[in-house]
C-alpha cells in the first residue's frame, strides 16, 4: 500500500500545482469583477488553501507512506482522508451540473479522469484504514 500511498502523494502535489494557473485559465479576472469584493476576495484565498490543503496530504503520503499504513494514528488519518475523497467523488457527480462537461470530449475525458482518481483515492485510504485496524485489532 505505500507504492500507492506515494504515487497519490505525487498526484496530489502535482494538482495542488496546478491550481496556479486556474485564475488565468478560468479567465477569473474578467469573471470575478462582476462580483463584490469580498466574493471575488474569496474565490483566490480559498483557491489557495485547498491547493494548499492538496500539497499537505500529498507530501504527508509522500513522506510519511509507511507512518500511515503501520500505525493507529496513520489509519485514523487514512479513514477520515478516505472519507474525504469519497464525499469529493459525490460532488463531482451532484455538485456540479452536467452541463459543464455533457456533450464536451475534453470536459467529460477531464470529468471522468477526476472521478476514477477521487475513487482510487478513497479506496486506497479505505484500504489502508481497513487493515491498519485489522492488524490492531488482532495485537
Amino acid at each position: 500500500m505505500e507504492v500507492h500511498l506515494k504515487f497519490i502523494g505525487s498526484l496530489l502535489i502535482v494538482l495542488s500545482l496546478v491550481h496556479i494557473i486556474f485564475p488565468r485559465y478560468f479567465k477569473w479576472a474578467e469573471e470575478l469583477e462582476k462580483i463584490s469584493l469580498i466574493n471575488r476576495e474569496m474565490m483566490y484565498i480559498h483557491t489557495f488553501f485547498i491547493a494548499l490543503v492538496v500539497m499537505l496530504i500529498g507530501l504527508l503520503c509522500t513522506t510519511s507512506a509507511h507512518e500511515l499504513s503501520t500505525t493507529k494514528l496513520g489509519g485514523r488519518i487514512s479513514l477520515g482522508l478516505s472519507i474525504f475523497w469519497i464525499i469529493r467523488l459525490i460532488i463531482q457527480f451532484f455538485g456540479y451540473s452536467s452541463e459543464l462537461w455533457r456533450g464536451k470530449r475534453m470536459e467529460t475525458t477531464i470529468h471522468i479522469l477526476f472521478a476514477m482518481l477521487w475513487l482510487y483515492m478513497g479506496i486506497t485510504f479505505f484500504v489502508v484504514w481497513y487493515h491498519s485496524d485489522q492488524f490492531f485489532r488482532n495485537l
